[in-house]
């Protein structure tokens, strides 16, 4: 079984972010775009694990206590560069309990097996992806300067910097992930409420 934990966004926000795509996606006729609503923060990706181990995932995220964060979405960027970009992004500020979140499930993890993340927790909702690239925000030996969203950075350019809202999630998720050829379906396994 496929698992990640996350946030989900509301309504009031995707409806702004898929208005901004249906605008901006043309321009980059070759990207694959995420669909919209499967949009979510990822706190935590866990990967493939035994049906058996999701009890056990479930008991370690009951026993965090956490406040919940201020999130606020707005932005736009590229990995790993704008020039070799790989995949398009949006940003998101938040106030100091998301990362704490995120380090709260990452410490949980190690007891049950899955190791804990490599790098520092970077929230951003990816929209775009190059055909046939790596979705990974770190350069690899493979990165060479590329075409695929170079018209968006143009029309982007010209535009003032998108803002699509704030929200302040009341719990969090884990999710199972089932990959098909249509695209990722996710389905929730459990709530965890946040402060």
């Amino acid at each position: 079984m496929r698992l990640f934990i996350a946030l989900d966004i509301p309504d009031a926000i995707r409806d702004r972010i898929s208005l901004f795509v249906e605008g901006v996606s043309g321009f980059a006729p070759d990207a694959r775009w995420a669909k919209l609503e499967s949009l979510h923060v990822t706190l935590k990706f866990i990967g493939e694990q035994p049906d058996a181990a999701v009890e056990q995932i479930k008991q370690a995220l009951f026993t965090i206590e956490s406040g919940a964060p201020e999130i606020h979405f707005g932005g736009y960027g590229f990995f790993p560069t704008v020039k070799s970009a790989r995949v398009f992004w949006i940003g998101m500020e938040a106030t100091p309990q998301l990362a704490a979140l995120a380090a709260a499930i990452d410490d949980k993890m190690p007891a049950l097996g899955i190791p804990k993340e490599d790098r520092t927790f970077s929230p951003h909702l990816t929209l775009a992806r190059s055909a046939g690239g790596s979705g990974s925000p770190r350069r690899n030996k493979k990165d060479a300067p590329n075409r695929t969203f170079q018209r968006l950075q143009e029309k982007l350019s010209a535009l003032p910097t998108p803002e699509f809202g704030t929200m302040t999630p009341r719990s969090f998720f884990l999710y199972q992930s089932q990959l098909s050829p249509k695209g990722s379906k996710y389905t929730k396994l459990a709530e965890f409420n946040l402060k």
